[in-house]
């Protein structure tokens, strides 16, 4: 089972007690909060904390036999609904603490899991959640008909004895072949989508419109800088996760037009079913022209490294190291002017903005602008009435015309081509003024 989803306005949210495994070394307050953030997003106050200190976990039980004990009593005095815990557990720490505490055991992965679940809307964020899910249960199986199985009993040659076959074993596996099956459809049909927004890909790059992916920490601000940018309404709740669908919306600046995509937010430690399960909607970063890395300028020193480490990890993982990264500053309105001072110094170059208040967002556009200045060329084409095709062709590419004439020779356009394209029209270019040509057209 997962966290129950987010509770309506008045219903009561359910209380958590929240568990982890922390070096020595490590601060709990820094380690726990964001473990805090993703269960309040999914419904769940954490009312009480417990953490032991040891190099590594316990492999079958997560915590030391002393502090078990010491788990149990503290979920009671609690009162506590769900255990979370800020790991990824194995089945088999999964199923020791649930006996021991005769409650639910809810793990970092499959807390996110749930709020992927709960803030998925398009039909392709849908079957992602559902995929990474299954992915997640099918170990975890067992658990869940372990009181079936005691039915199994025999042992001998042929299994289980007569009479008791169904119920045990064979309803545990005929469970997972069909969770197995599940996958691979799934699979398949996220393949098909996946060839859909691939084609939209090359019809957007085709166009030769620069692509700008938002790339950063959760709940930075990336949709708000997307709808500030391009007039978008995408959501922009204050929530871990509020966005999970890929979104591309254009702006335009001197009359070039640029195309801005928001994808999935980062966080510490991603559970490898989200980035394998989300890779369709993470290549949008892999295959943008530009990454914007978006950072909350208001957070403390030490959490922007966490949440610059976080996002780098994620890029490496999903391989777009190659991509150029532009930093940019957001919710620099929070920030007083000593801070800023500071951040320039630590980020000398990166952009200082408030997509809330608009501060800085024509200094981000210019800045686009200039890093894509060469890709586009202005021209002057003369395209012969016998030739419509070309004339078709041009604006096929999405090239911006600023402005188009009919004369006697044809009609005359001015637009800005991409650089790749120039040579494809070359035949059909003119000089800026004095062409016998155009002439009719003046």
């Amino acid at each position: 089972m997962t966290a129950r989803q987010t509770p309506s306005p008045g219903v009561e949210p359910e209380r958590g007690l929240v568990l982890a495994v922390l070096p020595r070394s490590a601060d709990a307050e820094d380690e726990l909060g964001e473990l805090r953030e993703l269960a309040r997003t999914a419904g769940v106050e954490p009312v009480a904390e417990l953490v032991q200190q040891r190099a590594n976990p316990d492999p079958r039980t997560y915590i030391g036999k002393g502090k078990l004990d010491e788990l149990k009593q503290a979920y009671e005095e609690a009162q506590a609904e769900v255990l979370l815990v800020d790991d990824e557990l194995e089945p088999a720490q999964q199923r020791s603490l649930e006996n021991a505490l005769t409650a639910r055991v809810v793990d970092r992965t499959q807390l996110i899991l749930d709020i992927f679940a709960q803030h998925a809307t398009s039909a392709e964020g849908k079957l992602q959640v559902e995929l990474a899910q299954l992915e997640y249960n099918l170990p975890r199986m067992r658990g869940m008909w372990q009181h079936l199985e005691r039915l199994g009993g025999g042992t001998g040659a042929l299994g289980a004895g007569v009479g008791t076959r169904g119920p045990g074993e064979s309803q545990l596996e005929t469970d997972r072949r069909i969770a197995r099956r599940k996958i691979s459809l799934l699979r398949r049909r996220l393949k098909e989508v996946g060839k859909h927004r691939t084609t939209r890909r090359k019809e957007r790059a085709g166009s030769g419109t620069p692509t700008v992916a938002l790339a950063g920490y959760t709940n930075v601000g990336k949709s708000t800088l997307l709808n500030a940018l391009t007039g978008a309404e995408v959501s922009v709740e204050n929530r871990l996760f509020e966005t999970l669908d890929p979104t591309t919306r254009g702006f335009e600046h001197d009359g070039k037009r640029y195309l801005v995509t928001d994808t999935v937010g980062f966080i510490r430690r991603l559970p490898t079913q989200l980035v394998e399960g989300f890779a369709s909607t993470l290549e949008e970063t892999l295959v943008a022209d530009l990454v914007l890395h978006v950072l909350d300028a208001s957070e403390p020193d030490e959490r922007l490294e966490e949440m610059i480490d976080a996002v780098d990890n994620v890029l490496h993982e999903i391989g777009a190291d190659d991509v150029p990264v532009e930093l940019v500053l957001n919710k620099i309105d929070r920030v007083d002017p000593l801070g800023r001072r500071r951040l320039s110094n630590r980020f000398p170059g990166s952009l200082q903005i408030s997509a809330e208040t608009g501060e800085g967002l024509r200094a981000l556009q210019e800045r686009i602008a200039e890093l894509f200045a060469d890709r586009f060329e202005d021209v002057r084409l003369l395209l012969p009435y016998e030739e419509g095709a070309k004339l078709a062709e041009l604006y096929a590419l999405g090239a911006p015309v600023d402005e188009r004439k009919d004369t006697e020779a044809g009609v005359l356009v001015r637009a800005r081509l991409p650089q790749r394209e120039v040579r494809r029209f070359a035949s059909y270019l003119v000089a800026e003024a004095g062409n016998d040509a155009e002439r009719g057209a003046v």
